[in-house]
């Protein structure tokens, strides 16, 4: 029987984007004795550990490793404040277990909303050669630590989706230990908790539930982690239908990450069920944001195509995020979808140009 969970949002973070200096601001104020400085980017921003809990097993996870993925971040700070208000449910859960949540392990990018860090080094694929101060924090917390699991948590672009049809509003994986993606006793273990998550969620996120590729990625953290024998977890943060704000994405990350960690406290490192893993779907790309059908061109010769566009996320001066149409593909595409289409059939294509120009700004419109 599916565990009804009370979600509300911490009000404190309205938005996708947050900002270092407040996120850090309200974890002093509020959670002064739960977190400490274990380090900093590669600016010298500090990067804060929260640990709640003194049970036998010992998770962590870590957030924004990419800086424009916010949501597990968000998830994590929402889970802190329906804590606040049923007491009960922190308590049982950290009699268990002991958690490490290192906040924004990417501050610099966070703060530009970028998904690198400030020397443009994607921290996911730093594993090995341990170019940045973010990486190098990050393996010394882990591999010193003795943990039992890992969470790591991310978000995913909005092409994703579990059947073609509905969007993979959460995606999860085991990683692989290996190019052959043997499954391990590790990626077991692994499994067994995104199956408990999946049990959870299905009746509530009905079709959106999906499993990211187990393609082995030989210089990412997750991969990594796992050949060093500790089980890992990755979250992906997808899209809902008619949210690019995320805000129900939010919703149901919040209540996997809570599903995560309640699975961990009662399987301890035990591989049951395992096996419903593999009844959950794979992603699919599928998906545009938007495609304009049967578009006619105002070339010498008859044109008739369709233009993808997808929506990139601008930070504007005042920290807001804005989301910006940028075309990213022309011809036929009926072998593609769109999570909005607009049939141009009989309209006007009306632009300074004859044709839209790949990665460029939308500056034309349909009359």
């Amino acid at each position: 029987m599916n565990f009804s969970f009370p979600y509300f949002k911490n009000v404190n973070f309205p938005e996708r984007y947050i900002s270092p200096e407040k996120l850090f601001s309200y974890l002093q104020d509020d959670y002064s004795d739960y977190i400490k400085e274990v380090g900093k980017s590669s600016l010298g921003k500090p990067i804060y550990m929260m640990t709640l809990g003194k049970g036998n097993i010992k998770v962590a996870a870590w957030s924004q490793m990419h800086g424009n993925e916010s949501t597990a971040t968000l998830a994590m700070l929402d889970l802190l404040a329906i804590f606040e208000k049923h007491p009960e449910l922190k308590e049982k859960l950290f009699e268990l277990i002991q958690l490490d949540f290192i906040f924004m392990l990417n501050p610099d990018g966070s703060e530009a909303w970028t998904r690198r860090n400030a020397f443009d080094i994607d921290i996911n694929r730093d594993f090995l050669r341990t170019s940045s101060v973010e990486m190098k924090l990050l393996k010394s917390l882990i591999l010193n630590n003795n943990y039992s699991y890992l969470l790591n948590l991310h978000d995913q672009r909005t092409i994703f989706t579990t059947d073609g049809k509905h969007p993979a509003t959460l995606s999860f994986l085991a990683p692989s230990e290996n190019a052959d993606r043997d499954i391990t006793e590790n990626r077991k273990r692994s499994m067994a908790v995104i199956a408990a998550i999946y049990m959870q969620m299905k009746q509530i996120l009905p079709d959106r539930i999906a499993k990211y590729t187990d393609e082995f990625y030989p210089t990412s953290s997750g991969d990594n982690f796992m050949k060093a024998g500790i089980p890992a977890i990755l979250f992906e943060g997808g899209y809902f239908e008619n949210d690019l704000e995320r805000g129900k994405t939010r919703e149901f990350y919040t209540q996997a990450l809570y599903f995560a960690l309640k699975a961990m406290s009662v399987l301890k490192g035990d591989t049951l069920s395992y096996e419903t893993y593999f009844d959950i779907p794979q992603n699919k790309e599928s998906h545009f944001d938007l495609i304009y059908r049967n578009v006619r061109l105002n070339t010498e010769f008859e044109c008739i195509l369709d233009i993808a566009i997808q929506y990139r996320e601008i930070l504007d001066e005042n920290n807001n995020l804005t989301y910006q149409p940028y075309v990213v593909e022309v011809g036929d595409l009926n072998h593609k979808k769109g999570w909005q289409e607009i049939d141009c059939t009989d309209k006007k294509f009306i632009s300074q140009k004859r044709f839209p120009k790949l990665e460029s700004l939308v500056d034309f419109v349909i009359e």
